[in-house]
């Protein structure tokens, strides 16, 4: 029998949509199943001339947090303009933005797609011209009320607020409670703070900050979006001579056209490389800032950041704790002396360290440490890392931290290794045929058989995962000794990242854990149970999200003493026996 066919009629609610006919028109009838639908949750008004599909009950609470959240965009985007307003320049959008100190500074990135370029853009407090005469008035006179002693230096920022408040009132000035937050703001950051940089050493974000001239924009490395143009410059010669002679008098240091140039810290520890004048920079005044972490990396940080894997941190920490030699090489921003950093928590606790660098860059959690650096200084009043180095020797340290390797000092430093000293260093190579050139050539001029007393060689590299920059250590690898046939350097390959996986792999069997294993008369088994806890314990910390230094510091030094303890403490059972670990 031939199937009725089904009546539908025009104006038919199907699940609570109502379908109008347009006059004149015809209903179009479609065979088949008819498909449930979902009752969308918010309604349209059908007006006329427009589709004739009407959208049904309103979702009350769907609302409610749709005003919701528009109340607290209005409301975000006030914040931002209560002190400064922000108009954007033509041809950028707006991508991001971001506060720096809550509610004065904050900043703004900005993509323009024809140029295919992204701004830094900096917004501080807005003045008025009335309000910047005030300013002016009160740079001129404020000098002569400020003292310069111990109660002033404690408490500066009260000091420099009750005179700027006590000039106001001698000169008659009234002023709003809101123009005088932006004249304090603007007066603690030309007084207290850096001037025009002052915002951009606070921004946690920045890695580095470089003016390259007069007239020149910043330019910033930029955590989120590397190298990155900034909407300060510095369009005076004489402002930013001014400026850059006050970066030295901040480091304890002299610039001059005598002397044009100048290598230091600031007292935040960030490095300082500058220029003044166009004796050797012909574009004008120059600086660099390479800013550091306020608090130094751990081996949690390396393993969040996955410049390493527990397994290899377990490794250099065994290899740490029983006084190996590493040497960690790299390119420039690849990360060496944060690590350095980092696995300097793996040294024995309390053992005496001495570090010998050029510029401060180090900052180790250990109490019994001597940092030294060096003295740039015409003639023999210099004192040179060597000098320093052969000092260091004469005090009896167990482990002696050299900064950088650049030059004759070095053959200092395997001496040292060769006579029971334990060493840490980083030095610039992309590989260990690329050091090995280094050590052996000018001006460091090391003896080839002098590079066996080196362990490990950690080689780190600032690379790409995805379109994402990124510090990995690309391979670990131990020095096994000399060839006697070829006089070459015989190295052990240990651990490799896969650079398409980013995963890193163990290629090889470790034969400083041998050497340990037999130093300590310790059996297979057990090194392999050693290294397993150690594991556990660094992936217990990452975990738990425990990085802050003193606790991660704490812990280490615990589990040198007490291993059995900190596993029951923390949770972890002990590694009973190695044969899984020798399975996997």
């Amino acid at each position: 029998m031939a199937s009725k066919k089904k009546s539908v009629k025009p104006d038919a609610m199907i699940k609570g949509v109502k379908i109008k006919r347009p006059e004149g028109k015809k209903a179009r009838v479609r065979r088949g199943k008819v498909k449930k639908v979902k009752k969308p949750a918010i309604k349209k008004v059908v007006e006329e001339g427009k589709p004739a599909i009407e959208l049904l009950d309103v979702d009350a609470e769907l609302v409610e947090l749709a005003k919701k959240m528009a109340s607290e965009e209005i409301e975000t985007l006030a914040e931002f303009g209560e002190h400064a307003v922000f108009e954007c320049p033509e041809g950028y959008q707006e991508q991001k933005r971001y506060w720096i100190t809550k509610p004065y500074t904050w900043v703004v990135i900005l993509f323009n797609p024809e140029k295919n370029e992204r701004l830094y853009y900096l917004v501080e407090p807005s003045l008025s011209p009335s309000e910047k005469t005030v300013l002016e008035l009160l740079h001129k006179h404020l000098l002569d009320r400020l003292r310069y002693d111990d109660k002033m230096l404690k408490e500066r920022d009260v000091a420099l607020t009750d005179k700027a408040g006590e000039l106001l009132d001698e000169y008659g000035i009234s002023v709003h409670e809101g123009t005088l937050k932006k004249l304090i703001y603007y007066l603690k950051r030309n007084y207290i703070g850096y001037g025009k940089l002052d915002a951009l050493l606070k921004d946690h974000r920045i890695e580095d900050i470089s003016c390259d001239g007069v007239g020149i924009p910043l330019f910033l490395y930029h955590q989120d979006y590397q190298n990155i143009r900034t909407n300060v410059v510095y369009g005076d010669a004489m402002e930013l001579n001014l400026f850059v002679g006050r970066l030295a008098e901040k480091c304890g240091k002299q610039i001059s056209l005598g002397k044009p140039t100048v290598e230091a810290t600031l007292p935040q520890g960030y490095r300082l490389q500058a220029t003044i004048g166009t004796e050797v920079t012909t574009k004008g005044s120059t600086f660099t800032i390479r800013k550091y972490r306020e608090e130094p990396f751990t081996p949690v940080d390396l393993i969040k950041y996955k410049t390493f894997s527990p397994e290899m941190l377990a490794y250099i920490w065994m290899a740490a704790e029983n006084k190996r030699n590493i040497l960690i090489v790299g390119g420039t921003a690849s990360g060496k002396t944060s690590t350095l950093n980092a696995i300097s928590l793996f040294m024995p606790p309390d053992a005496k360290i001495i570090s010998i660098e050029d510029t401060r860059e180090l900052s180790l959690y250990q109490e019994n440490w001597v940092a030294s650096v060096t003295r740039p200084a015409h003639g023999d009043k210099a004192i040179t890392m060597y000098d320093l180095l052969t000092q260091a020797l004469r005090q009896r340290p167990e482990i002696i931290i050299v900064g950088e390797v650049r030059g004759h000092e070095a053959l200092t430093l395997f001496q040292a290794m060769t006579t029971g000293h334990t060493v840490y260093s980083t030095m610039h190579a992309g590989s260990v045929q690329e050091m090995v050139y280094r050590l052996e050539g000018a001006p460091i001029n090391t003896p080839h058989h002098m590079l066996t007393a080196l362990d490990i060689v950690c080689i780190q590299l600032l690379t790409h995962v995805k379109d994402t920059r990124v510090r990995r250590n690309q391979s670990t690898v131990e020095i096994r000794g000399v060839d006697p046939e070829t006089s070459g350097l015989v190295t052990n390959r240990l651990f490799e990242r896969d650079p398409i996986t980013d995963r890193f792999e163990m290629v090889g069997d470790s034969l400083v854990m041998n050497e340990i294993m037999r130093e300590r008369g310790w059996s297979a088994l057990r090194i392999r149970e050693e290294l397993d806890n150690r594991r556990k314990v660094l992936e217990y910390l990452v975990n738990k999200n425990i990085h802050n230094i003193e606790d991660v510091s704490n812990i280490i030094r615990q589990f040198y003493f007490e291993p059995k303890k900190v596993m029951k403490q923390i949770g972890l059972k002990e590694s009973e026996s190695g044969v899984e670990s020798a399975r996997k």
